[in-house]
């Protein structure tokens, strides 16, 4: 059962419990029933002077419901945000939350602790055979179109250049000035889609899909959950887990396995990609982009 049926729970419990309360604490039980979003990022003290009781009769309100006490009542409330269960700015106030507190060691664990975690269940679900396939479909392509928005036009563009160091088939979409659905013009059935999204899910990213689909063009989607349109529209679907404690969906998992996909690329590849890495890299030591002793 996930945070969120429990913060549920907690709710419905409260709300069934309503008439046993005191009327102190029924001012403060109706002000979370009515604003739960700001249980898990608010102090005993802010939702007692929200909802203009003393701050023992929340606590009180807390322990009828069954819990030891308000920090315990809001446990549940908490995880649901650092899980991203709730709106992005209810999250940064978590994260203001945990810095007002002092808990800002609490918070590096926790960031570390999700990025392994992330990792993890990301390529425990992933069987080699999926990544060999999609991989082969990128290096038999004409061409390899890497399409991502927001934070994924990053690691778009960070695979595209990893990727060009040794191939010369790979772009990185949307381009300047351009939109996505435009820069796939004149793809076909011999050219590759890999489009990164994850909830919630970019409008573009998934009009472009659409495009690719009918155009063709062989789909390797990369998203956070099955139920994902990007997901359910690809030839070769990949999930990552994205789920960390900041306001945004964490591009570890992501960039992870784009660089392995890349890898099971390589790997499939002939000779000429080494001599192309070795050229790339002798011709920018020839043009001194490198400092001495750099690689």
């Amino acid at each position: 059962m996930n945070d969120t049926d429990v913060s549920s729970r907690v709710l419905t419990r409260l709300s069934d419990e309503f008439g046993d309360l005191t009327p102190e604490a029924q001012k403060a039980a109706k002000y979370v029933l009515e604003n739960p979003r700001d249980i898990g990022v608010s102090t005993v003290r802010e939702i007692a002077e929200a909802a203009q009781v003393k701050p023992n009769t929340v606590v009180r309100m807390a322990r009828q419901v069954g819990f030891d006490g308000y920090e315990d009542f809001r446990a549940p409330f908490r995880e649901a945000i650092r899980q991203g269960q709730v709106t992005f700015p209810d999250r940064a106030r978590y994260l203001q939350d945990i810095g007002k507190s002092g808990q800002l060691g609490a918070l590096y664990a926790d960031m570390i602790q999700s990025a392994l975690r992330n990792i993890e269940e990301t390529f425990a679900n992933i069987p080699t055979d999926a990544l060999t396939a999609a991989a082969k479909a990128i290096w038999t392509c004409r061409n390899v179109f890497v399409l991502g928005v927001g934070v994924n036009n990053a690691n778009a563009r960070n695979f595209t250049y990893l990727a060009s160091t040794g191939m010369v088939q790979f772009h990185a979409i949307p381009r300047a000035g351009s939109v996505a659905t435009d820069d796939l013009a004149w793809s076909d059935d011999r050219d590759v889609l890999i489009a990164i999204t994850c909830a919630p899910y970019r409008r573009e990213v998934i009009e472009a899909v659409e495009v690719a689909r009918e155009q063709g063009m062989t789909i390797i989607g990369i998203t956070d959950s099955p139920a994902s349109p990007l997901y359910r529209a690809a030839d070769h679907g990949f999930v990552v887990a994205a789920d960390t404690p900041q306001f945004f969906p964490s591009s570890v998992s992501t960039i992870a396995l784009l660089e392995t996909l890349l890898s099971f690329v390589i790997a499939q590849s002939t000779d000429k990609i080494v001599e192309r890495v070795e050229a790339f890299h002798a011709r920018r030591h020839r043009i001194g982009l490198y400092t001495e002793g750099s690689e």
